[in-house]
């Protein structure tokens, strides 16, 4: 982690919510509270000027939903992470912001510490998932069809992954460079069909690569 605070944008159509947020979040030196929005259109229109590097997204909003907003950003900014912050664990909607490629789901009755843990998680591309969000996504997260096997080697680097280690820790672990730790990464999506690491993390769970926490 460099000394740079990590870039932050806040999104929720609760202005009560923002301003809590603001407030606890103001206070961890290594954020950087860049802006906030109403809504997801209010967040697209914002990016290019205001650049943040992990957004905190509700999902019920007015003019354009959470969901739609997550995908339409990883579409057109893919190296911004969307952490979806919400109060509603419905089946449906946590299954739809995984794949619209948020790299984490939340509730709002997360504390502060596991919230900024998070935010900070997803700025190194980690998998952050509240557990109950995690269990239901097993649930009902569709195993997909591999194009080819796994390596042994990338089999052991989806375990890392599906832990919660960023391409750094996942190098030191298996003593390769960050670039072949990209590599098997890039060929693990592209095997399991899958487009993003919190997609990859949900597979290893459900084939039993590792346990849930």
């Amino acid at each position: 982690m460099t000394d740079t605070p990590i870039r932050l944008l806040l999104v929720d159509d609760h202005t009560v919510v923002r301003q809590g947020l603001k407030m606890v979040l103001s206070l961890e030196s290594g954020l950087e509270i860049v802006g906030e929005a109403g809504n997801g259109q209010e967040a697209l229109q914002a990016i290019p000027q205001l650049e943040p590097q992990v957004i905190l997204m509700d999902l019920l909003m007015p003019v354009m939903d959470g969901v739609t907003a997550i995908r339409t950003i990883k579409q057109a900014y893919p190296d911004i992470e969307v952490v979806a912050l919400t109060s509603v664990l419905e089946d449906r909607l946590v299954i739809d912001a995984v794949e619209a490629g948020a790299a984490g789901y939340l509730l709002k009755e997360t504390g502060p510490e596991e919230l900024i843990e998070a935010i900070f998680a997803a700025a190194r591309g980690e998998v952050r998932l509240h557990p109950k969000a995690q269990k239901r996504l097993i649930r009902e997260v569709r195993t997909p069809e591999m194009r080819e096997s796994l390596t042994e080697r990338e089999t052991d680097t989806l375990r890392l992954v599906a832990k919660g280690l960023s391409n750094k820790e996942i190098a030191k672990d298996l003593e390769v460079s960050e670039v072949t730790v990209k590599t098997h990464v890039s060929s693990i999506l592209s095997k399991l069909n899958l487009s993003s690491r919190t997609q990859a993390a949900l597979f290893a769970l459900k084939e039993g690569l590792v346990g849930l926490d």
